[in-house]
């Protein structure tokens, strides 16, 4: 049956889901195409979002602490001033290079690319709309892995189209000129939460405004409001339990944007990055004629093995909704093409790390403590601070902390909690012992490397067996 059509597989997107399920079925012998409407591969991850954004971090770190340097070893010599092209030319070269890079790895395995707009004929038939010529093409399976583009919240103006916009997305922040004086982002997801403390690191005065009680709500309660607080030293302001009823631009020299709340506050920016989440990039694909639907942000539902109502189409990667990462993209993308091809896989499971790339940056792995308490399950803490290690103290980095959670009665670890410099990296030695079932023994006999961040995590193990020893009965 597969040998009547001209590819095994078909990918709608080059994402990490599309580039990971593109080259598994390649190195399965499959015959396939990957379709991306970009010029340059990579999809919405390295072009707009996820490198981006994390380049843009490290950028704004490496190159304030070398001003610092440089003008506290040029004696007399006027402050170097940062600024925008300075920042946005690391983010450009570092996406061109990974583009690159997965390029250069779809063709190496035999991947053909095709640069167009891709829609369904039926379930088996795609179109290709392209500037290099149009054509059809057939296929056994497909993957959907278009990614997904900003919500623009009803009213809110749209300047997606004007070379120099005030009222910004994530899509488009690159547009800006110069580092802005003030400015108020609306919503406090992780984009929200990660822009907003990228420029009040660069002396951007930043207003936040959350929906919620707190910012990216579905994180540890206490990590978060350790985060706020290193926040608010950066001098950001945050209006939580805030709903934006307007949005609008002063046509004024310089133009500013207004932005009034439903508890009747007002405020003005230099500029507003609006964060209301995102919605799946399904216009023009006419998931209809293959026999799809989409919900109401245009993501495509899947079941466990991320394949849709369609058997011969799956979706993986942003399009489907919660987590919504890059590194859990990537696996849905490889599991989706084993299945498909009757290999087999193991399932991605529940203990994959989440990273906010914020300054400070923030990761996590395993239940929370509102989540245990909520299901009844009992259970001590651990906690050790940066300070309290030689490492923090060498990085002067003492801010951070690393939280463990512990069964109560079999000592197995619950869940991994750490903000502060390295918390993306650090975070996945607590997920091994998570995925391993391990628990609080392996903490505390284990040797870490001195000095490092890494200790932090036998001196929470310790501070959790004495709150266990203390808090016993008899």
């Amino acid at each position: 049956m597969e040998n009547a059509y001209e590819f095994d597989l078909v990918v709608i997107g080059s994402g990490p889901a599309g580039q990971h399920a593109a080259i598994q079925a390649a190195k399965l012998g499959k015959r396939v195409a990957l379709v991306e409407k970009q010029r340059g591969v990579g999809g919405v991850s390295v072009h707009l979002g996820t490198l981006p954004s994390k380049t843009f971090r490290e950028a704004v770190i490496s190159l304030k602490r070398g001003t610092v340097q440089r003008s506290l070893s040029a004696a007399g010599a006027d402050p170097i001033q940062l600024t925008m092209p300075m920042l946005l030319d690391r983010v450009s070269s570092v996406i061109q290079e990974e583009q690159q890079l997965i390029r250069s790895n779809l063709l190496r395995n035999n991947v053909k690319i095709f640069n167009g707009f891709a829609s369904f004929i039926n379930a088996n038939t795609i179109a290709i709309d392209s500037p290099d010529g149009d054509r059809q093409i057939t296929t056994s399976f497909t993957l959907l892995a278009c990614g997904t583009k900003p919500v623009i919240p009803a009213g809110c103006p749209d300047q997606s189209n004007e070379e120099f916009p005030i009222v910004l997305t994530s899509d488009n922040i690159s547009s800006l000129r110069e580092i802005p004086r003030t400015m108020i982002v609306v919503g406090g997801g992780v984009i929200g939460i990660e822009y907003a403390s990228f420029f009040a690191t660069l002396g951007t005065k930043v207003t936040l405004v959350e929906r919620a009680d707190r910012p990216i709500s579905f994180m540890d309660h206490e990590t978060v409001d350790e985060m706020i607080h290193e926040l608010r030293t950066q001098d950001m302001i945050m209006r939580c339990n805030e709903t934006v009823a307007k949005i609008a631009v002063i046509e004024e020299s310089p133009r500013r944007v207004l932005i009034e709340l439903e508890s009747g506050k007002r405020m003005t920016g230099d500029v507003a990055l609006v964060c209301a989440g995102r919605q799946g990039c399904t216009d023009g694909l006419h998931l209809e004629d293959a026999g799809l639907t989409s919900d109401n942000r245009g993501r495509v539902k899947v079941d466990e093995n991320y394949r849709t109502a369609i058997p011969s189409i799956f979706a993986a990667g942003d399009l489907i909704g919660f987590p919504a990462l890059a590194a859990t993209s990537a696996a849905q993308g490889r599991i989706a093409a084993c299945v498909m091809f009757g290999t087999p896989v193991s399932p991605m499971g529940e203990d994959y790390p989440y990273g906010i790339y914020s300054i400070p940056e923030m990761s996590s792995a395993g239940a929370s403590e509102q989540k245990l308490t909520a299901d009844k399950v009992p259970y001590e803490i651990g906690v050790a601070r940066y300070s309290e290690i030689a490492r923090g103290k060498i990085a002067e980095t003492s801010d951070g902390f690393l939280k463990l959670i512990f069964h109560r009665e079999s000592k197995v670890l619950l869940g991994v909690h750490i903000l502060g410099s390295n918390a993306t990296e650090l975070v996945h030695i607590g997920q091994a012992v998570l995925r391993l079932k391990g628990g609080l023994d392996f903490f505390l006999t284990n040797v870490f490397n001195y000095p490092t961040y890494a200790e932090c995590y036998k001196v929470a193990a310790y501070n959790a067996h004495n709150n266990l020893r203390n808090n016993s009965i008899g």
